[in-house]
């Protein structure tokens, strides 16, 4: 993560300077060190966490604006989910005896999902995917983050990353996977996962939540061949 001290603005400028030559051509080495820096820079100024296990952007599949009902390609698979001014609000219907969860039907053999969630109170906040049977998830509680693999009930956690997550306030998660890896970065803080199991071919994939939640700004991007 930046410092508080970063001015990535600033810097920005700076590289424009430091790599503009009056005319003159540009060599290789330099070239490729002035784009390496400001895709950093840009990237800081955007906000977005780097990619994690794709060497290229996966073409987005699915950006609800949460304004108006989802469409056919969303699920609701349990408890009571409202798009409303932007929110996605989730809400356990106790009557179920099974956490909210939204699939996603869409198969991706390499995936990316962005989104932004808002736990109210104790509770937790989960990404996975699905074969015929869950493959792997993402795990947020108040504890920290983890990965798991669902070769085995319970799921196998494969790794873990102790972390405060406050409830009541909203957190930034982006979760990956391709072929037998999924890794995560939550509020800039990244944990990587490797597992057989997870090459499993996809067939969706689904957001599940505790008691009572809130997401929004949801994006799906991803490639349904390895």
């Amino acid at each position: 993560m930046w410092s508080t001290t970063f001015a990535p603005e600033k810097l920005y400028c700076d590289l424009i300077k430091i790599f503009s030559f009056k005319g003159r051509p540009m060599n290789l080495r330099r070239f490729l060190a002035a784009t390496f820096a400001l895709s950093l820079v840009s990237a800081a100024l955007s906000g977005e966490a780097k990619p994690l296990l794709h060497d290229h952007v996966l073409p987005v599949v699915a950006t609800p604006d949460f304004k108006a009902p989802l469409d056919a390609s969303f699920s609701i698979a349990k408890g009571k989910w409202t798009p409303q001014d932007g929110v996605l609000s989730v809400l356990d219907l106790p009557e179920q005896k099974h956490i909210p969860v939204l699939h996603h039907k869409v198969g991706l053999a390499s995936a990316t999902i962005e989104v932004e969630f808002l736990i109210e109170g104790p509770g937790s906040f989960l990404v996975g995917c699905d074969s015929d049977k869950h493959v792997g998830r993402v795990v947020v509680g108040a504890a920290g983050l983890s990965i798991a693999e669902d070769s085995v009930k319970p799921s196998h956690t494969i790794a873990k990353l102790p972390m405060t997550v406050k409830p009541n306030e909203w957190h930034k998660l982006r979760v990956e996977w391709q072929g037998d890896q999924m890794a995560a970065n939550l509020d800039g803080q990244e944990l990587r996962a490797q597992h057989a199991f997870l090459a499993t071919p996809k067939s969706r994939s689904w957001l599940a939540a505790g008691k009572s939640v809130k997401v929004r700004n949801l994006k799906i991007s991803g490639e349904a061949k390895p």
